[in-house]
């Protein structure tokens, strides 16, 4: 799944329209160039527009935002995998709900402001575009699991080395 330009079969004429909107985060993913960074700032932004509409404690927000990548991360699955068959790709790089909840799990429990917001963006796509094991390992599982998994891994990544920056400095 490294290459997201590994055709599979023909694409598909049919589109399920709530998989390529869940799958290109309404479509942020089909703007160009870096279509994951697109997504990745998307979770940010309404993360960032979320917790200062709501005003929740940093606990809710922390639990919120965990919600809401679970939530991202279960319905994301099956979405990737319909827009990866539908486009005959095996990793589009128009999908980019999994940078949607990868970004989500990056940004738990982290302070609600610009720059840890942006240590927590920057984080993500390095872990997201690097892919240290076993993240890679994770990108081969079959469909959605795998577009899915190596980024929620890689979210993982992100908000461990986010909460050692915040310790240390």
């Amino acid at each position: 799944m490294a290459n997201s330009n590994i055709q599979l079969h023909a694409p598909s004429e049919k589109k399920t329209l709530w998989a390529w909107a869940v799958g290109t985060f309404f479509g942020a993913g089909l703007l160009k160039p870096g279509p994951g960074t697109y997504g990745s700032v998307s979770a940010v932004l309404l993360w960032y527009a979320a917790a200062h509409l709501l005003h929740p404690a940093p606990a809710a927000l922390a639990i919120g935002t965990a919600i809401a990548a679970v939530l991202v991360t279960l319905i994301g699955i099956p979405a990737a995998t319909i827009v990866a068959n539908e486009s005959g790709l095996e990793d589009p790089g128009h999908v980019v709900i999994d940078e949607v909840a990868g970004q989500l799990i990056a940004l738990i429990a982290i302070p609600i402001d610009w720059p840890h917001a942006g240590i927590s963006l920057l984080l993500f796509r390095i872990f997201d575009i690097l892919k240290p094991p076993p993240i890679r390992q994770l990108e081969r599982l079959h469909g959605g699991t795998g577009i899915m998994l190596d980024d929620v891994a890689a979210g993982i990544f992100a908000l461990a080395a986010a909460q050692l920056i915040h310790l240390v400095f």
